[in-house]
């Protein structure tokens, strides 16, 4: 269970770290520009939008566990498997392009909103944050499939979200500062490696359910060398989605899907032009950088 905590706790760290950034670049912006009425508003959006996350992570369990037959289960998380893995990758290299112009583009859309009203102020903080919200949820949802003890994943998720709120509310009162950049690199780097393990296992539950063929045919067979009861088995398990008896199309999909990945990740950004000087920003104001 330990090692199903721990994939878990990376994504409700990740992810919660994102949207907790995202809520105290609009809270530093309300506060430093003299519109402190707006918070409630702000607050509101962000409730609304944490409802929507927990009620669509809820949703799908409902709908996978009480409305499908056991072949429909398997095949319905297959598919979730495989949309939380595009949706992830499009994320992560999405904040990467992103990233430095977020806490502005953000700040612009909160004016623009204050300007019509209450309730666009609440819709927009609404969209900032359900984004990331539902990203959490669905790929908590697919990671969560191939876990052997029920409490693990809720727990690892759980830690993980009290620690991005944890340490967006001291990056927001200047109590530490760490480098979000390369913060963000790692954790993106660990993100795509669980990604490869969710797609992997989407392949596994496409065999599961008659869709792919190929089940049996394993494309190597490490038993005698890896013992399953292990702590590094279980950590590779839990995390990685690595197993001894892996099938063909099951190797395929992750090494096919995390190679590339991880090249293209990791290749230089294209530099832009120096943009002219600004005052350092505050914590609070940072964007993710990835």
């Amino acid at each position: 269970m330990r090692n199903e905590i721990l994939g878990n706790y990376l994504i409700g760290l990740r992810e919660g770290l994102e949207a907790t950034l995202v809520v105290s670049i609009l809270v530093a912006f309300l506060v430093k520009s003299g519109r402190r009425e707006r918070l409630g508003q702000v607050w509101a959006g962000v409730g609304v939008a944490v409802a929507l996350s927990v009620g669509f992570g809820a949703l799908l369990t409902f709908v996978a566990t009480d409305l499908m037959s056991p072949a429909g289960h398997e095949l319905f998380d297959a598919i979730a498997s495989v949309v939380a893995v595009t949706f992830v990758t499009w994320m992560i290299f999405w904040m990467r392009r992103t990233a430095r112009k977020l806490s502005g583009a953000l700040r612009a859309k909160l004016t623009d909103a204050i300007g019509l009203g209450g309730f666009a102020v609440v819709g927009m903080a609404f969209l900032a944050v359900a984004r990331e919200g539902l990203e959490t949820a669905l790929l908590f949802y697919a990671n969560a499939q191939g876990a052997t003890t029920s409490p693990g994943p809720l727990l690892g998720i759980s830690f993980g979200l009290a620690s991005s709120v944890g340490l967006g509310w001291l990056l927001y009162a200047s109590a530490v500062r760490i480098n979000l950049a390369k913060f963000f690199t790692w954790t993106g780097l660990l993100l795509i490696l669980v990604a490869a393990g969710i797609l992997k296992y989407s392949i596994h539950d496409f065999q599961e359910a008659g869709v792919l063929p190929g089940g049996d045919t394993y494309a190597f067979d490490l038993s005698a060398v890896f013992d399953p009861g292990s702590w590094y088995a279980a950590l590779l398990k839990g995390m990685l989605n690595i197993t001894p008896t892996p099938s063909v199309l099951e190797t395929i999909a992750w090494v096919g899907y995390a190679v590339p990945v991880l090249l293209f990740f990791l290749l230089p950004g294209r530099k832009s032009a120096a943009p002219a000087p600004t005052p350092a920003a505050t914590p609070a104001e940072v964007p993710a950088a990835v």
